[in-house]
């Protein structure tokens, strides 16, 4: 079968349920606040250098994030569509199918068609397979940087400066949309060892990735520091290299994990990467393992800059795994076509078996779904709210009020109650699925799954 049609059957597997809103059990919460921030900048002011959320309390809500193209996409679809929590995995499955499609151009390009195929079929089985289909910009940005590598390998073989251009845009919006994604671009260090490709290219493609690793650092060390600083408000807490270290130190078997099993999902595949590494050396394929390292250096130094994040959540791999589906799609590539599709049908079936119940919501969580309408009918849209969501900005997607998401424990403690009532909260959610509490407030909402109390209503005796 051809890659296209590989393509198109993957698609179409994915678009199964693509209608769910973000109550799946994996990554909901981050699902919730890509969306929390494209609903505000279709509810207030669309501004791409002031993302806000909902749950910054009686602050802005301005935060210091990614830079938000993939939810001003999710915004241009709720300006033309009106307003659907699911937009978001339709536009990252869209893009993403196309970076997949050009991961097997450039390692066409670079390689040959067999070692595309293969390695191609793997990536589709992935973590790609689940989070493609994710409102998060994890597969989307890296997808937007495998793109603008084919612009740069035409630009190398025809010296056309547009494809140069193609290459500056589309790689720094997939590096200012997720940063790690730009560890795709540390292979062309190998650039300087090609003596078929010239100085004059080598001067040129050298200024192109210094101005997509500019524009990539004007938004992350200069923009995020300042909305941070002046807004108070952060979404990651990158450590030191040595505090980074020293976390990692703690959660050693973990990080081997997102190697050796959450990249492909598949112990089979995670063999044929072994393999295929061990092929490389066999074949001299130094070029391929300079890249390689590379790769590896500069994505090593994101992973000790999270610390313990990158353990302890698996789509942190996600921009690494490319280079772990080539690898192994360059073991398959060495065996018959019989025995390659026999391989790569195990991967597929094993994979898939560890990602299919991220293509489901369990009944017991749709009750979240009647949240929204609850604020309506209960709450005016300038109060403040205080929501037993914990961390997750889940709940406060969903209710669509602005305030605080705090733990059950935090509320069990009136004086922090009284502290957040100070500083303008005015209702009360909570969820009694999580909390079976009575507050001595008087109750405005009481449901069969949640309660509102009027935080300035004492409780009637």
């Amino acid at each position: 079968m051809s890659i296209r049609g590989l393509i198109l059957i993957f698609f179409i597997l994915r678009l199964f349920n693509i209608t769910n809103p973000p109550l799946e059990t994996g990554h909901n919460w981050r699902q919730a606040l890509t969306n929390m921030i494209a609903r505000n900048f279709y509810q207030g002011e669309f501004s791409l250098l002031y993302p806000k959320i909902d749950m910054a309390g009686a602050l802005s809500g301005i935060i210091g994030s990614e830079f938000p193209l993939f939810n001003a996409l999710i915004y241009l679809c709720f300006e033309i569509f009106g307003f659907e929590h699911w937009y978001g995995r339709l536009i990252n499955l869209i893009i993403s199918s196309i970076g997949i499609y050009f991961f097997f151009k450039v390692l066409k390009e670079l390689f040959t068609s067999r070692i595309a195929y293969y390695s191609t079929i793997i990536l589709l089985c992935s973590i790609w397979f689940s989070f493609s289909r994710k409102i998060m910009p994890d597969t989307f940005s890296v997808s937007l940087v495998i793109i603008s590598l084919s612009s740069l390998i035409q630009y190398i073989r025809e010296s056309s400066i547009s494809n140069l251009v193609y290459f500056i845009i589309l790689g720094s919006l997939g590096c200012l949309s997720k940063i790690p994604a730009i560890s795709l671009l540390s292979p062309l260090i190998i650039i300087f060892f090609i003596p078929s490709i010239n100085r004059k290219k080598r001067t040129f493609i050298s200024f192109a990735v210094l101005i997509v690793a500019f524009i990539t650092a004007l938004w992350y060390f200069y923009w995020v520091p300042h909305l941070t600083s002046t807004y108070q408000y952060e979404l990651y807490f990158p450590k030191t290299l040595a505090d980074g270290f020293l976390e990692l130190k703690n959660h050693i078997p973990d990080l081997f994990k997102r190697f050796y099993f959450s990249a492909f999902l598949s112990y089979i595949a995670f063999v044929s990467f072994i393999i295929g590494a061990i092929f490389l050396v066999k074949d001299k394929m130094y070029y391929a393992l300079s890249g390689l390292l590379a790769a590896f250096i500069i994505f090593g130094v994101f992973i000790i800059k999270t610390g313990a994040v990158f353990p302890t959540h698996n789509y942190y791999i996600i921009p690494f795994v490319p280079f772990m589906a080539f690898t192994a799609g360059y073991s398959v590539s060495k065996i018959s076509n019989k025995w390659a599709a026999v391989v790569c049908t195990l991967i597929f079936v094993e994979a898939i078996a560890n990602q299919q119940h991220d293509f489901f919501i369990k009944d017991e969580n749709r009750y979240k779904l009647k949240l929204e309408k609850i604020g309506q009918n209960t709450i005016d849209d300038k109060e403040l709210i205080v929501i037993n969501g914990g961390k997750s900005p889940q709940l406060i997607y969903f209710i669509n009020k602005k305030g605080w998401s705090v733990s059950n424990k935090f509320l069990e403690d009136p004086t922090k109650i009284d502290s957040l009532k100070s500083l303008g909260a005015q209702k009360l959610i909570i969820d009694k699925k999580t909390s079976t509490m009575n507050y001595p407030f008087k109750k405005a909402y009481n449901g069969e799954h949640f309660e509102v109390y009027d935080l300035l209503e004492p409780q009637e005796l």
